[in-house]
């Protein structure tokens, strides 16, 4: 598989660790995903020299979290996080350590890790060091927990949720002791902030295996803490698939219609991912009863195609492909609002009367005229048509 270029990128900052006399590796999830042959995100480099070491290696570094261990390097091009092998301290919240120790030994850094499938690292010659068993997990499918799985999970409690969301990501399996370890924790999700859950969720919402992901949520009891009726809907997932997170939000307020506010609170829904949930199921209430040309004009193309893929996966009656959408939309006489020659002004000077409720009804009716192809959108047409029909029928 062709490198990514972050990938070769983190190679060349690794060197210089190295000729600078300390050692790096590759970490965490670009080595699975490098294993899998799956498309690599995130490079994050570990190594044994401390964060002032690393900075005075390097020209261009930023200090994100340089209290942790991590410094971004910038001197190669993509930013690189370089963060010092280290040993955390004791967890108070069930999230983060309350002191972290930094250690000179890889094996103690990776220990320190979730699951074992992401508690590898590569070297700069193409070693993998794998101390836990990742790579056989990798070939068996399945997710384990690093070390004593209850310890892990009541130090960071988002590794449940983790665990779930690369079931989906993965199509991988919980094994059994890392399950049973989260059925018994499920409750401390509850001590974790509604934003990294909002995240956790959103990448499950575009994974691969989403339905096995709702599942493993159902298994591992986390279900019952998350709001959603995932247990109840959990067949109506089977079909979910999507490209970006918004559809998945609105999916879960369309299965879960009567506490959507509530959704959307506890999840902490942007405003964008809010709105998009609104107008799609909108769309979807609209589609059952047909949709006519104003539905195809106000509406997204996005938002309609989201909202058949709705109708689809509810096992509703769709009368036509989807391709079809695209089709109706790109044939209507106008395609935005700058598009339609008639504005309030032009009513107002054309009727000789001031602005009221009149203008907003004229106009909407000249619109309906104009997209069902009852008058062509010209200036002079539409004030024929304002005369004869509007000013006429009222």
């Amino acid at each position: 598989m062709k490198q990514s270029n972050d990938w070769e990128v983190a190679l060349r900052v690794i060197d210089k660790i190295e000729k600078a006399g300390y050692e790096a590796v590759i970490v965490g999830g670009a080595v699975r995903d490098h294993l899998l042959a799956r498309k690599i995100h995130d490079v994050d480099v570990a190594t044994n020299a401390l964060p002032m070491e690393i900075k005075n290696i390097f020209r261009n570094t930023v200090d994100v979290g340089i209290q942790h261990g991590t410094v971004i390097v910038l001197d190669e091009g993509s930013p690189i996080e370089v963060t010092t092998y280290r040993t955390d301290g004791t967890y108070t919240d069930f999230r983060r350590p309350e002191e972290v120790t930094f250690v000179r030994d890889l094996p103690k850094d990776l220990e320190r890790r979730d699951f074992t499938i992401n508690a590898m690292a590569y070297t700069k010659d193409g070693e993998i060091i794998d101390l836990f068993g990742g790579k056989e997990d990798l070939n068996n499918g399945i997710i384990r927990a690093v070390g004593d799985a209850n310890s892990r999970f009541r130090e960071d409690a988002l590794r449940m949720l983790r665990a779930v969301r690369f079931t989906a990501q993965l199509g991988f399996s919980i094994e059994e002791s890392t399950m049973n370890a989260i059925q018994k924790d499920s409750d401390l999700i509850e001590f974790i902030a509604k934003e990294r859950i909002h995240m956790e969720l959103s990448k499950m919402w575009v994974a691969e295996y989403v339905y096995l992901g709702i599942k493993a949520l159902v298994e591992s009891n986390l279900a019952l803490y998350l709001p959603g009726n995932f247990a109840e809907h959990l067949e109506a997932w089977k079909p979910f698939q999507a490209k970006e997170p918004e559809v998945g939000w609105a999916y879960l307020c369309l299965l879960n219609r009567k506490e959507m506010e509530d959704i959307i609170e506890f999840y902490r829904y942007s405003n964008k991912e809010k709105s998009f949930a609104k107008k799609v199921i909108h769309a979807y209430d609209r589609f059952l009863n047909r949709w006519d040309e104003y539905d195809y004009f106000s509406n997204d193309l996005t938002i309609l195609e989201t909202a058949y893929d709705f109708a689809v996966w509810q096992g509703k009656d769709v009368p036509f492909s989807k391709d079809h959408i695209a089709k109706v939309k790109k044939l209507l006489p106008i395609q935005t609002m700058d598009d339609f020659a008639l504005n309030g002004h032009l009513l107002m000077q054309w009727s000789g009367k001031r602005g009221g409720p009149w203008v907003k009804e004229a106009l909407d009716k000249a619109l309906y005229a104009v997209l069902t192809g009852q008058v062509k959108n010209d200036e002079e047409q539409l004030k024929e048509w304002f005369h004869n029909e509007f000013i006429h029928e009222r």
